[in-house]
């Protein structure tokens, strides 16, 4: 008896006895979980395409839905056709519960289920992606099998009864989501169709809470905080000149400035367009300076430094002499 009661407790100790079919899991973790299982479908595909971006551009958009589909195939393979749970279950410690099955202890999903949950999740995005591109498909001439009259028809009447039943699935999901928010169970309607449930995989494990993350990202939000707020009171015009007179000495900066200064304009460096000063004798384009006193009020010359003053047109004096 004893050595049967030590072989029934190792039994019950493997991962599918630690699961516990009858503690409620919280509908934030469920949702939390199609959250990363959403984010990590994302990554994989991100990752794919950047194999490709020396290639030619639009290479892999022919073949989009098909990839798309493979890889959610793959992830599909590795994780909820290997353990019962998703990845993002399986970091959230979940996993998925036979509902069907009228035993009272954990029992993983049989291998139709999925399969179920696989073309259930996999096939209806693979055929929304798609859809464009089968109709204009369809399309064929009038020497081919169907007549331009008839490919019309049936266009439009796949188009109807695609319409039709994408309505009916989304108001469906739509309920099955009111209904998961009342009894917590099934966030997704393919879930509930193959009969699938999310439990705790170990509900007595200890979860050590780190604070590291959340203390570097209240770090980091409040130093981007403080340079928003900084950054506006700072004349980087002013800055700039200063750091210039600094480094290459202010005679040397007003000798390299003077011989250029009506040549091009103080802000963007091209020949000035209507030609403005603002008490400094170095000219800006119009539409440059004017746009930058009304960003900035407190705005100087990047050339010297000098306080902008009252906007005035350049005059120009031209001597003219014989040859």
């Amino acid at each position: 008896m004893a050595g049967f009661g030590s072989k029934d407790n190792a039994k019950g100790s493997g991962p599918n006895g630690d699961a516990d079919p009858t503690a409620p899991v919280l509908r934030i973790n469920q949702l939390d979980a199609l959250e990363l299982d959403s984010a990590l479908e994302q990554l994989v595909w991100t990752q794919f395409s950047r194999c490709f971006q020396s290639c030619r551009p639009g290479l892999l958009t022919p073949l989009e839905p098909e990839l798309k589909a493979l890889l959610r195939l793959l992830l599909w393979r590795f994780t909820l056709y290997s353990n019962s749970a998703t990845v993002g279950q399986a970091l959230l410690s979940l996993r998925y519960h036979n509902v069907l099955s009228t035993a009272p202890r954990y029992r993983p999903l049989s291998r139709r289920q999925k399969l179920g949950l696989a073309l259930l999740t996999v096939g209806p995005q693979w055929l929304q992606d798609r859809s464009h591109s089968l109709f204009l498909g369809m399309g064929l001439s009038a020497g081919g099998l169907l007549s331009e009259r008839d490919s019309g028809l049936l266009q439009k009447g796949l188009r109807t009864c695609l319409t039709l039943i994408s309505s009916v699935v989304q108001l469906a999901s739509l309920l099955n989501f009111l209904v998961f928010l009342r009894r917590g169970q099934h966030p997704v309607l393919s879930e509930r169709i193959v009969g699938a449930r999310a439990v705790f995989a170990k509900p007595n494990v200890v979860r050590d809470v780190t604070y590291q993350h959340m203390n570097r990202e209240l770090l980091w939000h409040g130093f981007a905080e403080f340079l928003i707020f900084l950054v506006p009171l700072l004349n980087t015009g002013n800055l700039k000149a200063s750091v210039s007179a600094l480094v290459f000495g202010r005679e040397r900066v007003e000798a390299r400035g003077a011989g250029d200064a009506w040549k091009e304009c103080g802000l963007c460096g091209e020949w000035p367009t209507m030609p403005h000063t603002v008490g400094c004798r170095h000219v800006f384009c119009y539409y440059c300076i004017k746009s930058q006193i009304i960003a900035e009020p407190c705005f100087a010359c990047p050339r010297c430094g000098a306080e902008a003053g009252q906007l005035v047109p350049a005059k120009m004096e031209v001597e003219m002499t014989e040859r």
